[in-house]
């Protein structure tokens, strides 16, 4: 499993997770339960914290990091992400906070200091600027990040769908990984 410990802290595992061996989780990183780190994935906690909720993925070449304490960002920004999550390939979160029931799409990118309430779609290639704030329940695009639409209630199930779908895959990697060692 490619998790490590960075300066005496370790990650922190909740139960029945399943990460990648090509992943890294590294530093002062939670993660609750039920979470799968997908290949080539970094989740690095070496110079803040990094919060996870339940069943959140994080899919291929995902990076997830953080900003460290300085006279040019006082305390930082650490990294939290709420309960169902879907952060999808090649995403990039860096210092924010990210709500529960929520979408990041390929190659979105959500900066420091951004805050991303509950039931939020971030669609594919997004770009959500430093301090910007993205209100519950609606669909978000552009470079910079749009609102475009209030989410229909067929979406909103629908985050929580494909996050039980992304514990469902990874219980099968799970199954498959026991069934061999």
């Amino acid at each position: 499993m490619g998790t490590r410990s960075f300066e005496g802290k370790s990650p922190s595992l909740g139960k029945a997770n399943f990460i990648d061996p090509s992943a890294q989780v590294i530093g002062d990183v939670t993660l609750g339960d039920e979470c799968s780190v997908w290949p080539c994935a970094v989740i690095r906690g070496d110079m803040h914290s990094i919060r996870i909720g339940d069943r959140v993925s994080v899919q291929d070449n995902s990076v997830l990091h953080i900003t460290h304490d300085s006279t040019f960002y006082p305390g930082g920004f650490s990294l939290q992400i709420g309960d169902d999550v879907t952060i999808a390939h090649q995403a990039m979160l860096h210092g924010c906070t990210i709500g529960s029931r929520v979408m990041i799409g390929m190659q979105a990118m959500v900066m420091d200091g951004a805050i991303i309430d509950d039931d939020v779609i971030l669609a594919g290639g997004s770009l959500v600027s430093p301090g910007k704030h993205l209100e519950s329940g609606f669909l978000y695009r552009g470079r910079p990040a749009e609102k475009v639409r209030p989410l229909t209630e067929k979406e909103k199930a629908f985050l929580v769908y494909v996050a039980g779908n992304y514990v469902r895959l990874k219980d099968r990697y799970l199954a498959q990984d026991s069934s061999s060692g």
